[in-house]
C-alpha cells in the first residue's frame, strides 16, 4: 500500500509539472506576442508567481480531495487516484504535443470521476459536489468572455482619443504587472488540484482525517513542481494562445490578462477548480469580439471548443482503462 501512496505522491508531481509547462502560455502569451516582455524573462515571471499563488491557498485542494468522490469509500482509493494521474497525464502531454490549449482541470477532474465510476460505479460520485465543480468549469469561460467584451469596451470608450504610439508603450508596461497577476492567480488555482490529489490519497489511506487541512510538505511541493514546470515553458501553446486566437495589441493583452485574473480569482475565493486555459482563451475572445469580430480566428476557437468538450469523456474513459490494467497488478 506505502508503494502505492508514494506512485500517487510522483504522480501528483509530475501532473503539477507537467501542468505547468502546459499552461504557462495561460498567464504570458499576451505579454510575448506584444513584446512587452522577452520569452526568458515572461516564463521566468510566471515561475515565480505561480509558485507564490500556489502557496497562498488550499480552498480549492480541499474542494478536489473531497467533493468529486469520497475518499473514505473508495474501495482500492490509491489505484483509483493512480489511474486518474495517469490519464490526466497522457492528455495533458498529447494535447501539449500538438499545441491545443487544452483544459489541465477537464483532464484532471474527467480523470478522478472516470477512475471511480470504474472502481465502484456511479454511486462512488458525490453528485452534489461533483456538479458544483462541472457548474464552476462551464460558466467560467462564459462569464470570461462577457468580462472580457466588457472590460474592452470600456477601454476604448476611455482611451478613445489618446496617441495611440503612447498608448501602446503604456500598456506595454502595463503588460508586465498583469502578466504577474495572472501568473499569481494561475497558481493560486491549478496548483491546488494536485494538492487535493495528494490530499485525497492520504485520507483514503488512513494517514490523515476527513477534516484535516493541506499539509504544509504537500503545498510546498506542489508549488515547487509548477514553478519548475513553469520555467520549461510551453511553446508551442504560447503560440496558440498568443497570436492565433486574434492579434494581440498592448490595451488588449491588458485588458485579457484583467479578465482572466479576475474571473480565476473569484474561483478561488469560492474554492472552486476551474480551468486557466478555458478562462484566459475565452477572456481573449471576448477582448477581440469587442475589438473587432472579424479579427477573431474563430476556426483556431472551435477547434479549441471541441478539445474542451471532448476532454472530460475521453480523459474519463482513459482513466477507467488505466483503472482496469493496474487493478492487475495492485
Amino acid at each position: 500500500m506505502e508503494i502505492l501512496i508514494i506512485l500517487v505522491v510522483i504522480g501528483a508531481l509530475a501532473f503539477d509539472f507537467i501542468n505547468g509547462f502546459h499552461d504557462t502560455a495561460n498567464s504570458i502569451a499576451t505579454s510575448v506576442s506584444t513584446k512587452a516582455l522577452r520569452p526568458r524573462q515572461a516564463i521566468l515571471l510566471a515561475a515565480i508567481m505561480n509558485f507564490v499563488g500556489a502557496m497562498t491557498f488550499t480552498g480549492v485542494a480541499k474542494s478536489i480531495s473531497k467533493d468529486i468522490v469520497d475518499p473514505f469509500t473508495l474501495e482500492n482509493g490509491s489505484v483509483v487516484i493512480l489511474a486518474a494521474l495517469i490519464a490526466a497525464i497522457f492528455w495533458n502531454l498529447l494535447t501539449w504535443y500538438y499545441g491545443i490549449p487544452s483544459s489541465s482541470s477537464h483532464a484532471l477532474i474527467g480523470s478522478i470521476a472516470g477512475s471511480a465510476l470504474a472502481s465502484a460505479g456511479f454511486g462512488a460520485l458525490n453528485y452534489t459536489g461533483f456538479l458544483k465543480i462541472l457548474q464552476a468549469l462551464i460558466i467560467s469561460p462564459i462569464l470570461a468572455f462577457a468580462v472580457g467584451y466588457i472590460v474592452y469596451s470600456i477601454f476604448k470608450v476611455v482611451f478613445k482619443n489618446a496617441n495611440l504610439a503612447k498608448t501602446n508603450r503604456n500598456f506595454r508596461y502595463m503588460q508586465i504587472a498583469t502578466a504577474a497577476l495572472q501568473s499569481y492567480s494561475h497558481g493560486t488555482n491549478d496548483a491546488q488540484k494536485a494538492m487535493g490529489i495528494i490530499t485525497m490519497a492520504l485520507i483514503a489511506n488512513g494517514y490523515l482525517g476527513s477534516n484535516a487541512e493541506v499539509p504544509f510538505w504537500v503545498q510546498f511541493s506542489c508549488a515547487l513542481a509548477m514553478g519548475l514546470g513553469t520555467s520549461v515553458g510551453g511553446w508551442k501553446i504560447i503560440k496558440t494562445v498568443g497570436g492565433k486566437i486574434m492579434k494581440i495589441r498592448p490595451i488588449n493583452g491588458v485588458a485579457a490578462d484583467l479578465t482572466g485574473a479576475a474571473v480565476i480569482f473569484g474561483a478561488t475565493f469560492m474554492h472552486v477548480p476551474v480551468s486557466t486555459t478555458h478562462v484566459i482563451s475565452s477572456g481573449i475572445l471576448g477582448v477581440g469580439a469587442s475589438h473587432r469580430l472579424k479579427g477573431v480566428k474563430w476556426d483556431t476557437a472551435q477547434r479549441m471548443l471541441i478539445t474542451w468538450v471532448i476532454t472530460l469523456p475521453i480523459s474519463a474513459a482513459i482513466a477507467a482503462i488505466s483503472y482496469f490494467i493496474l487493478n492487475l497488478f495492485f
